[in-house]
């Protein structure tokens, strides 16, 4: 697949997510076979973008091309100077984001609450795309509600506009992240349009990629709260695309590793405090789905330093590769 001048290899992108994609994050997705990797969200009002949180969002030195920002905003021209602005500071894609449910970003017009307005999207989109010099892409739902699934009529805008890439969520706004992402409409906008479509939305292993593959016909897939502790799932799923075969499971030692790798990179992007407190969230989603998960949770939750984080998370890896649990069973 293709964005602009970009090929995206493989057709597998870690999808934006608030409080997630941060620079560390994207590396290493990228590291473990992501083909792409959009940043968490910016918004378009100019007042928050020298904020100590905005600065870490746009350091994108080092990361390999495309860089692709997402913004968000429901202002044409706020968005269009959002985007200026964005690209001046190393952006090479922008994202649109007509995607997010969250109550607050709708509450402000934004996201997905824009879909119920096709004549301000359309607004939005030519500013956008008119006012750089890069790829802009959107991402949305299949509709704002199950009676108003507007996805098709909303990708032929954007196609209209000059948008050069589509990641379509196959779930309504009201749906939030419950119920099942249903495949059908994102098919029909692949139908529809002749500029590439991504489909997003529960894509949780390799079987279920291929699985959305064919009843999508799309170019490619988005990955999001599957990759949460679990960003070697685009190898998996790149290998069984690839070759029809599933690749064991990481071992726990090189679970260890990639963790601990990605907790030093915390630390060096938000700083000691900072990426201790960030890597909390991360500790929970990589030990999960084990009765001796919860002990260590409780015990490297405690943790306050850089060092005591590090030294716990390698002993509890150590651990488990070699079954002796015992003290983090005890702390469950």
């Amino acid at each position: 697949m293709h964005i602009g001048p970009y090929r995206i290899d493989p057709p597998l992108v870690l999808a934006p997510m608030a409080g997630v994609t941060d620079k560390p994050f994207r590396l290493l997705c990228k590291r473990l076979g992501a083909g792409y990797a959009v940043s968490e969200m910016t918004i378009s009002d100019s007042r928050f973008w020298n904020t100590r949180k905005s600065r870490l969002r746009m350091d994108h030195a080092g990361e390999p091309e495309p860089v692709g920002v997402q913004i968000a905003g429901s202002e044409p021209a706020f968005l269009a100077e959002a985007a200026r602005y964005n690209v001046a500071h190393g952006a090479e894609v922008v994202d649109l984001n007509m995607g997010c449910p969250a109550k607050k970003v709708c509450k402000a017009w934004a996201g997905s609450a824009l879909l119920q307005d096709e004549v301000l999207v359309g607004r939005i989109l030519d500013a956008v795309v008119r006012a750089v010099d890069v790829p802009v892409t959107l991402k949305i739902r299949i509709g704002w509600n199950r009676e108003n699934k507007n996805g098709v009529a909303i990708a032929r805008i954007a196609e209209s506009a000059g948008i050069q890439a589509l990641a379509v969520h196959g779930r309504t706004r009201d749906m939030h992240y419950s119920g099942e992402a249903e495949y059908d409409t994102i098919a029909a906008i692949k139908q529809a349009v002749k500029i590439p479509v991504m489909a997003n939305g529960d894509i949780t292993d390799p079987v279920k990629a291929g699985d959305v593959l064919r009843l999508t016909g799309a170019d490619a897939l988005m990955i999001g709260r599957a990759a949460q502790g679990r960003p070697w799932i685009f190898r998996e799923v790149s290998h069984y695309l690839k070759t029809g075969e599933l690749l064991p499971p990481p071992e726990p030692a090189e679970v260890g590793d990639i963790l601990l790798g990605h907790l030093q990179q915390l630390y060096v992007h938000y700083g000691e405090q900072g990426g201790v407190r960030v890597a909390r969230k991360h500790l929970g989603w990589y030990s999960k789905d084990r009765p001796e998960n919860t002990g260590f949770r409780a015990v490297v939750n405690l943790a306050e330093t850089a060092d005591d984080q590090m030294r716990l998370t390698r002993e509890y890896f150590e651990a488990l590769q070699s079954g002796a649990l015992s003290r983090f069973a005890k702390a469950a």
